[in-house]
């Protein structure tokens, strides 16, 4: 068996699912962007610049939270619907601490918790 510790992380800039192939079960766990619609609209009623700090700020967070758990694991999968994935993994680049960890980005729709689990098994039986 393979001892390499693998991840899948279906993203948006709102949520992050991650599918742990390491466990058997798959194993699952979510984490929430806090740039949510209502900070968004508490920010814009005092101002455009401040709204865009705000989500700088705070999706900046977000990624260093995913960092953190992604430092765990060989191997790592990115996907999903919008260019978060890439945003991060342009961060995870910038630190040297993610340079021996394998990190592929794919496209993906919209998905049940079903299709991400077939898509990250599917990804990793062939990588």
């Amino acid at each position: 068996m393979n001892s390499a510790k693998k991840l899948g992380i279906w993203m948006d800039h709102s949520f992050a699912y991650l599918l742990d192939y390491s466990k058997n079960p798959l194993e699952t766990k979510t984490i929430e962007s806090k740039f949510t619609f209502d900070k968004k609209m508490e920010a814009l009623t005092k101002s455009e610049s401040l709204m865009h700090n705000k989500r700088q700020q705070l999706q900046s967070s977000y990624y260093k939270e995913l960092g953190a758990i992604i430092k765990d694991y060989n191997h790592v999968l990115l996907f999903g619907p919008t260019n978060a994935k890439v945003e991060l993994f342009a961060n995870l680049r910038e630190d040297l601490h993610f340079a021996n960890i394998k990190i592929k980005i794919k496209e993906a729709d919209q998905m049940t918790e079903n299709q991400k689990a077939a898509f990250v098994n599917s990804y990793f039986l062939t990588a």
